[in-house]
């Protein structure tokens, strides 16, 4: 009767050790599976994040308002400041690359020239940390702007067309029956009357004309994006 034979010790650690070599080897094979995963789906959250930030870049920019009280459009190398239409008026909008991060800042509505041009200045105040500033996109390392001005792009800060502005001079109310108008020296009894102070003149200013379009070159780690986008035509 033949004697049976067992496994040495040597085969049974060859064996384990065989073992723990393909598991480790499909480990690493599915932990790559879920690595390429992630990274393939943060590239494409952030696809389209990107594409909904420019969706409404565009919208920014197909809402502009020109006017005579501010500049309906004007970038700074930071900053691009621009009036747009609203719903129940207009309201100031500003798009800023700050620290590495692309940031939206949207004005209150107003009605009012008044209004508008606090709105205005208040923009130019801001520090990118401010209630309703909000990251659009973060990982931006640099932006430029041109606009279309004539036959071809031009750097955004250089200037634009001007044209002149008419702005009339405020009318002072008319002075009760019998009141001198203000300023007026009051005539001594016997003496002839002083002349009236000369009437106030209009001033006359110029501003920057609109663009036909605005081309935006952003910076990021995966390349640059260049976007035209052709602004409405001035009513």
């Amino acid at each position: 009767m033949t004697a049976r034979r067992g496994f040495t010790l040597v085969e049974v650690l060859v064996a384990v050790l065989i073992m723990a070599v393909i598991a480790a080897m499909g480990w690493q094979g599915v932990s790559g599976m879920v690595k390429a995963r992630e990274v393939g789906a943060e590239a494409s959250g952030r696809t389209l994040r990107l594409s909904a930030v420019l969706g409404q870049w565009e919208q920014d920019l197909g809402a502009i308002y020109d006017s005579s009280v501010v500049p309906g459009i004007q970038f700074d190398g930071t900053a691009l400041r621009l009036v747009r239409r609203s719903d129940n008026g207009v309201q100031v909008v500003v798009w800023a690359v700050r620290d590495g991060r692309w940031q939206r800042w949207p004005g209150a509505v107003v009605q009012r020239n008044t209004a508008l041009r606090e709105a205005w200045v208040e923009s130019q105040l801001l520090a990118g940390v401010e209630p309703g500033q909000l990251t659009v996109l973060a990982g931006v390392t640099g932006w430029q702007l041109y606009f279309w001005r004539g036959q071809g792009w031009s750097n955004a800060q250089s200037s634009g067309d001007e044209v002149a502005v008419n702005e009339p001079a405020a009318n002072p109310s008319p002075p009760a029956s019998g009141a001198s108008a203000p300023g007026a020296a009051a005539s001594a009894p016997g003496e002839a009357a002083s002349a009236p102070a000369p009437a106030p003149t209009a001033t006359t200013r110029t501003r920057s004309l609109l663009p036909t379009g605005v081309r935006l070159q952003l910076d990021l780690p995966e390349g640059r994006i260049t976007r035209d986008v052709m602004l409405p035509p001035t009513p």
